[in-house]
């Protein structure tokens, strides 16, 4: 089929090998697949545990798991197999990461808010009352291992402040886990000014204002808008000056809308590879979806590696 733009990019996204060797070096985490029973969750899995990323952990109608391995010729004996069918597998997923059974845990042929809706609320165990969640991508653009990591863009639909304090703080977390010591974070608005008519405008000056309090260990500018994040050229241009303005390691966005149409046309009109997963909760969520490409499923496995590992170094 042809397509309909020509914006599209041609470029076929590749896993960054940075990202890939970081992973491996660390130990294989245990990876509790929800809703196993469909081809392309087990397709991910299998991918994911060959390239040493994942021990997978079956969970799902067992009968429905077994006949979609078979008719991929992927071999299930020697793995363990729960049965817990439809809605309880994201429960049963809680359940053996609470136990420390289960390193990170994975989507699969399921709803993401039936998934999330067993893993999130407090009772499941996972989130202490009062965490607040947020998805991170990792994204890298072809020919370079540098990421930018994007948040959130999959899970706070519009998030307050101190839902994007939160963000921003796991974002953080996660760069300097990857090896970025002082990470450069732009929060994302239409205009590097405050203006009361603008309400982004002026929640991304107060976000600013709480990081420089309290995350000390990274630069963070806002409101900035994204020619600046872009362009130190531009930045030059319009007299801006910051550390962060044409470098930045991390961009908030202020709602879902906007987080998600970024990504997107970072995929699909520049070529880039994607990973990602939800950080707050006791161990990585790894929200991966029927339309991503192989290489951005061994992306979100090394991420959920590197963040299962940082995780449990925080437990200690």
């Amino acid at each position: 089929m042809t397509e309909a733009y020509p914006f599209l990019s041609k470029i076929k996204p590749s896993a960054p090998a940075r990202l890939l060797t970081q992973a491996r070096a660390l130990p294989t985490p245990r990876v509790a697949l929800v809703n196993a029973g469909a081809v392309t969750p087990l397709l991910g899995i299998r991918e994911a545990a060959e390239a040493g990323l994942a021990e997978p952990v079956l969970i799902g109608d067992t009968a429905k798991i077994r006949a979609a391995a078979e008719e991929i010729g992927y071999d299930i004996a020697a793995l363990r197999i729960l049965h817990a069918p439809h809605a309880e597998a994201s429960a049963k997923a809680a359940e053996l990461a609470c136990a420390g059974e289960v390193d990170s845990i994975m989507k699969g042929q399921v709803h993401t808010s039936t998934f999330l809706k067993g893993l999130l609320p407090s009772k499941a165990g996972l989130r202490d009352a009062g965490t607040r969640c947020g998805h991170v991508f990792h994204i890298t653009a072809p020919g370079s291992d540098r990421p930018l990591l994007l948040t959130d863009a999959a899970l706070n639909v519009n998030p307050s402040i101190e839902t994007r304090q939160a963000c921003l703080t796991h974002a953080v977390t996660l760069a300097q886990t990857l090896g970025i010591t002082r990470p450069k974070a732009a929060l994302l608005a239409p205009s590097e000014d405050a203006t009361p008519s603008i309400a982004n405008t002026m929640e991304s000056a107060a976000i600013a204002a709480w990081a420089r309090a309290n995350l000390t260990e990274a630069d963070v500018a806002g409101p900035i808008a994204m020619d600046l994040i872009l362009s130190k050229r531009a930045a030059e241009v319009k007299g801006y000056t910051s550390p962060v303005a044409g470098d930045a390691d991390i961009i908030v966005t202020p709602n879902i809308t906007t987080g998600n149409a970024l990504f997107k046309l970072m995929v699909l009109g520049m070529g880039c590879c994607a990973g990602g997963l939800v950080l707050g909760a006791r161990v990585p969520i790894l929200l991966t979806s029927r339309s991503q490409e192989a290489a951005a499923r061994l992306a979100s496995a090394a991420l959920g590696v590197i963040a299962a590992h940082q995780a449990k170094e925080a437990a200690r």
